[in-house]
């Protein structure tokens, strides 16, 4: 690679609620130096603002003034930097590289991606940030039907055709975990934990699927199981995760459309990927993996290449 060749073209950002990516990237996408913190949104609301946040960071890896910035994610939320308001679904992935919007009073180009909207009044829905991850990932998912599994704090199930987003489903699942688990009875149980009991969580993923009904009841024998059976604070902690899970993959087999008996894309980073890919094991329910982190990049570069052509 050249000298020309390693001169950063543009800057990629995933801004989240609860975290900050950076990459400095080549024309060809190749990344030159990366950025990573906890200066999610509501850090950047709350404290010094987001202008100051992405300037310290492009500042610690020496980027020049005028080095254009694309965003995805919580930045362009009603409460983040600027709003980027949402494309509404069915809509092709490129229609979300039309919808930038340039972020103002800036002396460098920024612009921050719009979300996507279900604007049915029967069924409202909303995403942002996995969108740019689909859009990363269309290369490698080809043409077709697809569904896939995007686990985070609100975990997405989003149906494809080709390139095309027809209908999507969020599941609060891991916010209903952290706020059961620090705030519901069931903080006794699992206090101390440090670990998961996977052949529980397997117990319990089978179990939500088998009977999606007795959700509430499934959660309070964890309580119960604690109190008389002696189980320890690793098994509680599986159980509540499979529960939540398992009600979530229930749910979303009808709610994400029809039955679905193909391959599911699943978009994997970290612990919480390799859950889903357990559970879904557990299932017997087919699918393929996809790095999420690669993606939303893949996203991002693709989104700078429209935005800023050679």
């Amino acid at each position: 690679m050249t000298k020309t060749d390693r001169r950063p073209a543009f800057a990629a950002v995933d801004w989240g609620t609860s975290s900050f990516r950076l990459w400095l990237l080549t024309e060809a996408g190749a990344v030159l130096d990366e950025r990573r913190s906890n200066e999610g949104m509501a850090m950047a609301s709350a404290a010094c603002g987001f202008p100051k946040i992405l300037k310290s960071h492009l500042s610690a890896l020496g980027a020049a003034d005028d080095l254009p910035v694309v965003i995805c994610g919580m930045a362009g939320a009603r409460q983040g930097w600027v709003e980027a308001g949402y494309v509404t679904v069915p809509a092709l992935l490129d229609a979300v590289l039309e919808g930038a919007v340039r972020v103002p009073g800036e002396a460098r180009d920024i612009r921050i991606l719009p979300g996507l909207a279900n604007r049915d009044p029967a069924h409202p829905d909303v995403m942002r940030g996995e969108e740019t991850q689909l859009l990363g990932a269309t290369a490698d998912l080809g043409s077709g039907e697809h569904l896939a599994c995007m686990p985070g704090t609100h975990s997405k199930w989003v149906r494809l055709e080709g390139s095309t987003v027809t209908r999507f489903s969020t599941y609060m699942t891991g916010e209903l975990f952290d706020v059961i688990a620090r705030h519901s009875l069931l903080a006794h149980s699992l206090a101390g934990s440090d670990g998961m009991d996977m052949a529980a969580f397997r117990a319990a993923v089978q179990m939500a699927v088998a009977e999606p009904a007795r959700a509430t009841n499934l959660l309070f024998a964890i309580r119960a199981g604690q109190l008389l059976q002696g189980a320890p604070a690793d098994v509680s902690r599986a159980r509540l995760s499979g529960t939540l899970i398992g009600l979530e993959i229930a749910g979303a087999s009808g709610a994400a459309g029809e039955a679905w008996n193909g391959t599911i894309s699943l978009f994997v980073s970290g612990k919480l990927g390799e859950l889903y890919a357990t559970a879904l094991e557990t299932l017997n329910r087919p699918f393929r993996v996809t790095d999420a982190d690669h993606a939303v990049r893949d996203g991002l570069i693709r989104a700078a290449r429209a935005l800023w052509p050679a």
